[in-house]
């Protein structure tokens, strides 16, 4: 759901952001290892995309601080080595999953989604409640069996309120974990996009608003 990515090649992260944007991930882009270190210091990312050699702190000292403190987010890791000593190193170093600069961005968007899948707080690929199912794989929604066009965001914070099955989730939550961190919390971003996914959801209502709490589902 969240990403940070860590790559001092700025426009090589750009990219690599703004690509998983499109596949539906928040995500979040900064240049250097203290950067890094202080951006996993503040939110909750589920995955962290992470180049071995970077300025000012090192990638590997970046891993290593993430596993002292029993983080849950994983790590993939980017080198522009691709020798198995490498690939080791960066294993061993609590390092998740490995890729060898250049890669194939759609094996990157893929690799993401599995850390995803084996993070901490582990998320079944279907999600179903009240008529509404949710396949988080093929990112398909449909309601009693119509098909529902969801944009990105509108498809996380619906996955985030059935993950939450039943439970209410704060406008906090929501865009803590579907928006990055650049998101303005004044907007009202959140509820124009719950106004949207009600829209596209239909009748009857199925997203509550809790007064002073949040939604839920």
């Amino acid at each position: 759901m969240r990403v940070l990515v860590a790559e001092d090649e700025e426009i090589l992260a750009e990219l690599v952001a703004t690509g998983l944007r499109r596949a539906g991930f928040a995500v979040d882009t900064v240049y250097s290892g203290d950067a890094a270190l202080a951006y996993l210091g503040l939110h909750d990312y589920d995955v962290v995309v992470l180049d071995r050699d970077l300025p000012r702190v090192h990638g590997d000292d970046v891993a290593r601080k993430l596993v002292a403190d029993a983080s849950r987010t994983r790590i993939l890791m980017l080198t522009a080595s691709s020798s198995m000593e490498d690939r080791v190193a960066g294993l061993d170093l609590g390092a998740d999953d490995y890729l060898g600069k250049p890669f194939e961005f759609p094996e990157l968007v893929s690799r993401v989604r599995a850390l995803r899948r084996r993070s901490s707080r582990p998320v079944p690929p279907q999600l179903e409640r009240h008529g509404v199912r949710l396949d988080s794989v093929r990112r398909t929604v449909s309601r009693d069996g119509r098909a529902l066009d969801l944009s990105p965001k509108e498809f996380s914070v619906l996955q985030i309120l059935l993950e939450a099955d039943g439970a209410t989730v704060s406008a906090e939550q929501l865009l803590e974990r579907a928006w990055d961190a650049h998101a303005d919390p004044f907007t009202g971003a959140v509820r124009v996009c719950l106004s949207k996914l009600r829209g596209k959801l239909g009748e009857p209502p199925l997203i509550r608003t809790v007064q002073g709490v949040g939604y839920a589902l």
